[in-house]
């Protein structure tokens, strides 16, 4: 193995390698799934919590929470409509304000009644507070405590984008980490570019590690995009990094072998289309709660995603993740010595992959 040859191939490798649908497959494809899932259950664009109001009598304080920019108000007509709102989504917290309300406020007696959608985020209910015992303090001139009683409507339980979170992060790494060395390999196999290897310097090893360094870049790219295009880089980037870069080169791994065992493309996506069941189910493990957890276990890719999820959605620590990423990087030991493996089986076959 050379660095100077295998630079030289990755070189080659950009400039020549596979384009048109595979290379739009791995880049748009993801993207577009980050960018819907937002857009369908989330909110890429704007974080801006919905707030509910049911005003009974003529309170001051609905002049000041809509002159605050933190939240989007909404008002509703009655408590039914109110109830009906939160309970569907359409708002993250809806506020009842009894007729009185000014004058209890007056008092120094603030309590109300507030109906919480059971999927609305936590950062979204905390702002909603903060913006509450804000518009109250100005209603008052004075530091009032609010009592709320909520009451949590619809089922509670992660919202849909953090769901499918799973299903984005591997579709960002696995979509250009397998299918960008899996077909540029087999590209090469059938234009028989790679018995000219006989006659040059560079070695079958040196062409592996130019397709995987290829595909690996693709792979942290994307999924690094598709995170963050999703708000899941959570708190510790450095740890999310590399866990994806684990992922990353765990793809590729798959992505090499599949090009070195499997002839055609066809064959390749159809492949794709039955392992793909494989790759990805864990993230429909975590899209419905009632399939078992420890289903999850049994495929390798939970331990890309459990991290990630871990701390992208849950706020963890890298430090306590090391578990599930220790065997991720024990997984990507295995399968590097199953690719070395095939690597020097296909050398001793005087490099004709296609025969």
């Amino acid at each position: 193995m050379s660095l100077s040859r295998i630079w030289t191939l990755i070189k080659s490798e950009v400039l020549h390698g596979p384009r048109g649908p595979v290379l739009a497959i791995c880049i748009v494809t993801p993207v577009a799934l980050a960018l819907f899932v937002n857009l369908a259950f989330g909110t890429v664009f704007s974080q801006t919590p919905k707030l509910g109001v049911f005003d009974e009598g003529s309170s001051r304080l609905v002049s000041v929470l809509r002159a605050n920019g933190a939240v989007t108000l909404k008002i509703y007509r009655s408590d039914a409509d109110l109830r009906a709102a939160a309970a569907g989504g359409a708002i993250d917290m809806g506020l009842a304000l009894p007729p009185d309300f000014d004058a209890t406020v007056q008092a120094g007696t603030v309590k109300l009644k507030a109906y919480v959608w059971g999927e609305s985020l936590a950062k979204s209910r905390a702002v909603v507070a903060a913006v509450l015992a804000d518009a109250v303090h100005q209603v008052t001139g004075t530091a009032v405590p609010v009592t709320v009683q909520t009451v949590p409507l619809g089922e509670a339980g992660l919202p849909w984008t953090n769901r499918l979170l799973p299903l984005v992060a591997l579709m960002g790494v696995f979509f250009g980490g397998l299918m960008l060395p899996a077909t540029s390999l087999i590209v090469e196999k059938q234009r028989r570019t790679l018995q000219a290897l006989n006659v040059t310097p560079a070695t079958l090893a040196d062409v592996f590690w130019a397709k995987g360094v290829v595909g690996a870049v693709l792979a942290i790219v994307m999924g690094t995009l598709t995170m963050a295009l999703s708000g899941g880089l959570g708190g510790s980037p450095w740890g999310m990094l590399v866990v994806l870069a684990l992922g990353a080169v765990m793809a590729v791994e798959i992505g090499l072998v599949c090009g070195a065992l499997v002839g055609d493309l066809n064959t390749l996506f159809a492949l794709w289309k039955f392992g793909g069941l494989l790759l990805f189910g864990p993230a429909f493990v975590y899209m419905f709660p009632q399939i078992p957890q420890w289903i999850g276990y049994l495929f390798p890719t939970f331990y890309v995603i459990r991290p990630t999820v871990d701390m992208a959605v849950s706020g963890r620590s890298f430090v306590a993740e090391l578990l599930y990423v220790g065997v991720l990087a024990g997984l990507v030991v295995l399968g590097g010595f199953s690719l070395a493996r095939i690597i020097r089986r296909l050398s001793t076959q005087a490099l004709r992959l296609g025969a």
